[in-house]
C-alpha cells in the first residue's frame, strides 16, 4: 500500500538523519571504530519500524589530531538500513557519492502476508 510505503521510507529517512547529526564529531580512533559501529546499531535498532541496520566507518579517514584521535565526520558513514511497516520495507543507505554522504532509498518492496488458506 502507498501509505505503508511512504511510511516506510519517512522511516529510513529519520533513521538516517537523526544517526548522522547525533554521531558527526564524535572522538573516535581505528581502535575504537569496531565498538562506536556496534553502538550506532544497537542504538538505532531500538527505534520503532526498524527492521536491520549495518554500520561500517571508514578507518582510512581516520586521521589522528594532535591529541590522538579522529572526529567522526559524514564521508566516513556507510550504512544501510531496512524500515518495516506492516507488510512493506525500505532499504536506505547513508553512504559518500562524489564528494558528500548521501542518504538515498536504495528500494521498497512489499510481502505477503502468510495466510492457511
Amino acid at each position: 500500500m502507498q501509505k505503508e510505503r511512504d511510511q516506510a521510507i519517512f522511516e529510513a529517512g529519520i533513521k538516517l538523519g537523526a544517526l548522522y547529526h547525533q554521531w558527526v564529531g564524535t572522538p573516535i580512533s581505528k581502535e575504537s571504530a569496531a565498538s562506536v559501529e556496534k553502538a550506532i546499531e544497537k542504538s538505532v535498532i531500538l527505534q520503532p519500524c526498524v527492521e536491520k541496520i549495518t554500520v561500517r566507518l571508514d578507518r582510512r579517514m581516520m586521521v589522528q589530531n594532535r591529541f590522538g584521535y579522529s572526529e567522526l565526520s559524514g564521508l566516513m558513514f556507510d550504512v544501510e538500513i531496512i524500515t518495516r511497516v506492516r507488510f512493506t520495507y525500505c532499504r536506505a543507505r547513508l553512504a559518500p557519492n562524489e564528494g558528500y554522504p548521501l542518504m538515498q532509498v536504495v528500494e521498497c518492496y512489499e510481502i505477503e502476508p502468510f495466510s492457511d488458506h
